[in-house]
């Protein structure tokens, strides 16, 4: 079974590595909503807030991506927990080994997350079921 063509997944996590092209131009069937849309030099931190939070709240799906090189997953946090707490399904890839922080404090993200896997390849490979 496959999910409606108008399923609409919101990417939560890092903006600086580009992940979010490869999810993209693996998932061509989904509609994405990215933090790179936005042009993030002409806001403020409250109004980036708000556009994140917004737009969440229109997903029917998050995607979120926690790099093991992540320096801060603040945002990606608070993403997740209110996706969560709204009840929309949230796929998490939660890299092993982090850069900054210990594995064991980013083992909360399970908690909120529907389903979990280590490496990026293995969450857009479960993604592709909604497309």
């Amino acid at each position: 079974m496959t999910a409606p063509d108008d399923t609409t997944v919101y990417l939560a996590g890092g903006l600086r590595s580009g992940w979010q092209n490869e999810v993209q131009e693996q998932c061509p069937h989904i509609a994405f909503i990215s933090p790179l849309d936005k042009d993030e030099d002409s806001m403020s931190l409250e109004e980036f807030g708000t556009w994140d939070l917004h737009y969440v709240k229109q997903a029917d799906l998050v995607f979120t991506y926690i790099e093991r090189t992540n320096p801060s997953c603040i945002g990606a946090a608070i993403e997740t927990g209110y996706a969560a707490g709204k009840d929309t399904t949230v796929i998490l890839v939660l890299e092993p080994d982090h850069e900054h922080f210990k594995d064991r404090y980013l083992d909360f993200y399970r908690k909120v997350a529907d389903v979990t896997f280590q490496e990026l390849d293995s969450g857009i490979n479960y993604l592709q079921h909604y497309a």
